[in-house]
């Protein structure tokens, strides 16, 4: 199953002590060099640079790179780099699960029809396969360490989800 994750996913699990969730659920993500450089190279330092390096040199995380050019400058229109990168790559490998939080981003995946996640989601399932016992403080934890915006009626969604 060929899984492609942009920044946020990586620094939000990071930020919350859960990108193990992707070795768990996937056994192998795979990042673009957009994503790379911004969360080990420019986020030295930050939630997720250490733990994606840690992750590369154990070989669950993999890197590879796009090769649309006329693509990702159309992206590059609309999205940041990494974000571009992301569903440049999740396009050309037919990927199984584009990991994205970004609304932008998540909207462009949809014109593609790529199937997505993101970290809410992530969570989520993380609850239902009983990995978390309970998703409110895992929520509460990605507000407050992850400085993630979540919109209160996503919020509540999440929470019925999985019945709490």
């Amino acid at each position: 199953m060929l899984v492609i994750t942009d920044s946020s996913t990586l620094i939000h699990l990071a930020a919350i002590d859960r990108l193990d969730l992707l070795r768990t659920f996937f056994k192998q993500a795979t990042v673009p060099p957009a994503v790379w450089r911004e969360v080990v190279e420019q986020g030295g330092g930050r939630a997720g640079a250490a733990e994606v390096v840690r992750a590369h040199e154990a070989g669950w995380i993999e890197l590879a790179k796009p090769t649309d050019v006329a693509l990702l400058r159309l992206l590059k229109r609309d999205l940041d780099e990494g974000e571009a990168e992301a569903i440049a790559l999740s396009l050309e490998k037919e990927v199984a699960l584009l990991l994205v939080d970004e609304s932008d981003a998540r909207e462009i995946a949809d014109l593609y029809d790529l199937p997505k996640t993101g970290t809410i989601g992530l969570l989520i399932r993380a609850k239902k396969e009983g990995l978390i016992r309970l998703l409110r403080p895992e929520l509460d934890k990605l507000r407050r360490q992850g400085g993630f915006w979540i919109a209160e009626s996503l919020y509540n969604r999440a929470l019925e989800a999985v019945g709490e």
